[in-house]
């Protein structure tokens, strides 16, 4: 017979072997205290900037300055940020009649090309631990 310690373990040791962690998202040079700050975060290329399949989301309330969003419980693995300041608090990113973005947009690790964002793999990072990364708009 089995003892219970040992199917404890046999059950509950692989959760502890994937570490989860946090991602701070300290966003600098916000230019004012009006509206959030909302911050997608995706896991590959196919997903990039598409809204439905974004890995996971967040927002907070804009601070002049500097404006932290943080994420929790993050497996080890790739990931990439595009974020944007929602001025109006509605939720979508405002755009004018050519598509172009009327609400600053930025990413981690790259800046919008002359012709559109930039890809995934301009973006990406490596999260292993715990990661504190500054996005400036």
């Amino acid at each position: 017979m089995v003892s219970k310690t040992l199917l404890f373990g046999l059950l509950f040791i692989p959760l502890g072997l994937s570490a989860q962690h946090t991602l701070e998202i300290q966003v600098e040079k916000v230019r004012k205290s009006e509206g959030h700050i909302r911050v997608a975060l995706y896991t590959n290329a196919e997903g990039f900037l598409h809204f439905d399949q974004v890995y996971s989301a967040r927002s907070a309330p804009a601070s002049k300055g500097q404006t932290l969003v943080v994420f929790n419980d993050l497996p080890e693995g790739t990931y990439a940020v595009a974020l944007y300041h929602d001025n109006n608090s509605n939720a979508k990113l405002d755009k004018n009649f050519l598509g172009i973005p009327k609400e600053k947009v930025a990413f981690s690790h790259a800046k919008m090309r002359t012709f559109g964002p930039p890809e995934f793999k301009d973006c990406a990072f490596e999260i292993k631990k715990d990661t504190r990364l500054k996005i400036a708009f």
